[in-house]
């Protein structure tokens, strides 16, 4: 299995699973459409579905063309509302607790915090990756989940560094009490972190940084020495091993 980051940050963020068949399923596509496809290879029958988590344009900006173009968009029932995609027969809903898949991969939809409609997070399990947590756009995360081999999680900013530019005047009041009731904080991504049996964790992939409230280098150093696992920030383009084991 590989991960492909199209694109992760408050600009767009789309994310591609792919087995070695060349089966994929496309997490969020807050990008282009013209993105999507190239980073397809321009096959997109080979999309089993596409996981949107919320309706902000920065993960669902090319939905209505990802639905025209024959794959199964699957959020929640009043996403689809928000998106004006719930009449399209290739949209599913989901709540949270449910289970469900979308060709050889399983799906379980959790509910989590942000300010949108019905934001959800996805377990997602094949046989290849194991079982991946993905975890973006909550400040807080109720759940405590077992049994993960690969964990894609927002770490959004450092507390210190958004207060500081608030007090610098490079960022408004009213944003930064936005970002902290919708967002997750690099601290909390660590306490939610050494919260989980970490034992089979091969990739912790840290998702959807500020570009300006958050600091690359930092945040990695200090997952893994909070986590002892291998760390990534997602860039755009980058390519990972994502396994069920090492090896």
């Amino acid at each position: 299995m590989k991960l492909h980051i199209i694109n992760s940050n408050s600009k767009g963020n789309a994310y591609i699973l792919e087995a070695s068949g060349g089966e994929a399923l496309l997490l969020e596509c807050g990008v282009r459409f013209d993105e999507l496809k190239k980073a397809l290879r321009f096959n997109l029958r080979r999309v089993a579905a596409c996981l949107v988590t919320h309706e902000h344009q920065d993960h669902c900006k090319s939905v209505h063309e990802v639905l025209a173009a024959g794959s199964d968009v699957w959020s929640g029932e009043k996403t689809h509302e928000a998106m004006r995609t719930k009449s399209h027969h290739r949209a599913k809903s989901c709540y949270s607790g449910d289970v469900f898949g979308a060709g050889s991969f399983k799906v379980k939809a959790f509910d989590v915090k942000h300010d949108a409609a019905q934001p959800l997070g996805y377990l997602i399990h094949h046989a290849e990756c194991g079982t991946v947590l993905f975890l973006t756009d909550s400040y807080y995360c109720e759940y405590r989940f077992t049994g993960l081999n690969n964990i894609i999680i927002e770490a959004n900013y450092c507390q210190s560094i958004i207060d500081k530019r608030v007090a610098d005047g490079a960022n408004p009041k009213f944003l930064r009490d936005r970002v902290l009731t919708s967002h997750m904080s690099l601290a909390t991504c660590k306490d939610t972190l050494k919260s989980y049996d970490l034992k089979d964790v091969n990739n912790i992939v840290l998702i959807h940084l500020s570009d300006g409230n958050s600091d690359e280098i930092r945040f990695k150093k200090e997952v893994e020495e909070t986590t002892g696992k291998m760390v990534h920030v997602a860039n755009a383009g980058m390519i990972i091993d994502f396994n069920k084991t090492v090896f």
